[in-house]
């Protein structure tokens, strides 16, 4: 009878070693979590943040996943984002269409979260991963400025002022414009994304004040139609759009603008799951992880195209 119970203790030990052996391996394999939700997914900016985060995700081994709503509407990401929270992943990285989404994701209480490309007031973010928009603003004033003289009228453009992104844009924009001296003689914001209306508020501008010298915009989905309409009326004035996207460096790399600022998408990409990373390491981590500014010019633009090309095929 010992003798059984002997061989039963000595069984159950081996069970025992296997379970837990099994159990180590499998928490050993078992990678960190992350799910990125975007504003957005089909444009090229997204793109090109999307392809940094993906190879963000097998850099550091993470099983990660890149999400965005269909519609781009507040309430949409609100959703995916209470969805997300419900299958916890280790970190969730967020890109706010607007602080709308705010309240939702301060309900995210026990789960790391990271803000990405715009930055909204919450209380419970880890961390911001994106361009610092004053700075930028500043640098493309500054940028916009060298090519001009002092006393130039210039013309501001830019999207709807709710978005944070933009208006600190717009004032770092005129910080540097009026310590060079140049005259801000014409602001227009709220303006959409929309190539009609943005040709049709610069042709009313370019035949009220036709002795503006230079255009400064928030966003190259302004920038572009302004520099398309500005040459069918055969003028050639800079006109400063600061995201660098491709039609952009094209216009730089043939010499139809001098330059512009550009942000970063495939780098603020890649540091937000670099960052994510950090955090479920125990690591600590910057309240704000800057993605930097580039200023592209006629020398540098093909160098940025080749590398959007290789990564948006």
């Amino acid at each position: 009878m010992l003798k059984n119970w002997k061989i039963i203790l000595v069984i159950g030990a081996v069970i025992s070693v296997i379970v837990l052996g099994f159990i180590s391996v499998t928490l050993a394999d078992k990678k960190p979590t992350v799910v990125v939700v975007l504003k957005e997914g089909e444009s090229e900016y997204w793109k090109i943040m999307k392809a940094g985060i993906e190879k963000g995700f097998k850099d550091f081994d993470i099983d990660g996943k890149v999400i965005f709503p269909s519609e781009s509407t507040t309430q949409e990401q609100a959703d995916l984002l209470k969805k997300t929270y419900k299958e916890k992943p280790d970190v969730i990285i967020a890109a706010p269409i607007s602080s709308y989404v705010g309240p939702t994701i301060e309900t995210f209480t026990d789960i790391p979260i990271l803000l990405v490309n715009n930055e909204i007031p919450m209380k419970n973010k880890t961390a911001y991963i994106g361009t610092n928009n004053l700075d930028l603003g500043k640098k493309a004033g500054a940028f916009l400025a060298s090519q001009l003289q002092p006393g130039n009228k210039i013309a501001i453009l830019g999207g709807d002022l709710s978005n944070s992104v933009f208006r600190e844009r717009i004032e770092g924009a005129k910080i540097s414009l009026q310590n060079a001296g140049i005259k801000i003689a014409y602001v227009k914001t709220g303006i959409p994304n929309d190539p009609k209306t943005i040709q049709s508020v610069i042709t009313k501008l370019m035949r009220d004040q036709p002795d503006i010298k230079g255009v400064v915009t928030t966003h190259d989905r302004i920038a572009l139609p302004v520099v398309k309409e500005l040459e069918e009326q055969g003028l050639m004035i800079p006109v400063i759009g600061p995201d660098g996207l491709t039609e952009m460096l094209k216009l730089i790399a043939d010499g139809t603008i001098p330059g512009t600022m550009a942000q970063n998408p495939y780098d603020m990409g890649y540091l937000s799951v670099e960052t994510a990373m950090k955090v479920i390491n125990g690591e600590n981590v910057e309240t704000f992880v800057d993605s930097g500014v580039d200023i592209i010019i006629k020398e540098n633009a093909q160098d940025r195209l080749n590398f959007y090309k290789k990564i948006l095929k």
